[in-house]
């Protein structure tokens, strides 16, 4: 008879996470700026800007919840997250802030706070996250769409 273990679900390193969400937040930076230009350069269509704005600003506020989740767990300076901010606002800077912060050894290959507690309001909210990941997910998930929708509702930022 053989014993079974059951290991902890998988979890996304911080570096693989940060990744994933980086690229695609350049990837939805491309999809609206070829929806502005069809729309304001070609005169041709908005629905490009429609899809792409909406996929964007989706990603934009995931970008920055996932900014803030490995900046907490990963102890970054305040500095650095400004930075990781600045460079979800400037188009396709995502990709070189994540290789910069990666070669900085910023990104990390575990997450630290799963192991250990956190000392802090936020970090002890992201220790509970990453102990319980898919609740967790499903939630940050809501709360983007809600902020998401919110935002939709409120208009766009130039009039």
């Amino acid at each position: 008879m053989t014993a079974t273990t059951t290991a902890a679900p998988s979890v996304l390193s911080p570096s693989r996470l940060f990744r994933i969400v980086a690229v695609a937040e350049a990837v939805t930076w491309a999809l609206l700026l070829a929806g502005m230009f069809l729309k304001y350069v070609v005169r041709s269509t908005e629905l490009l800007v429609s899809i792409g704005g909406g996929l964007h600003g989706f990603v934009f506020l995931a970008f920055l919840l996932t900014l803030v989740l490995v900046a907490v767990d990963q102890r970054w300076r305040v500095g650095q997250v400004v930075l990781g901010v600045v460079s979800a606002i400037i188009p396709f800077a995502t990709v070189p802030f994540e290789l910069w912060a990666e070669r900085r050894g910023l990104l990390g290959t575990t997450w630290r706070l799963r192991q250990e507690p956190g000392r802090s309001a936020p970090a002890k909210l992201i220790s509970l996250a990453l102990r319980r990941p898919l609740p967790a997910a499903v939630i940050a998930i809501a709360v983007v769409a809600v902020v998401f929708v919110v935002l939709l509702i409120v208009g766009p930022p130039v009039g």
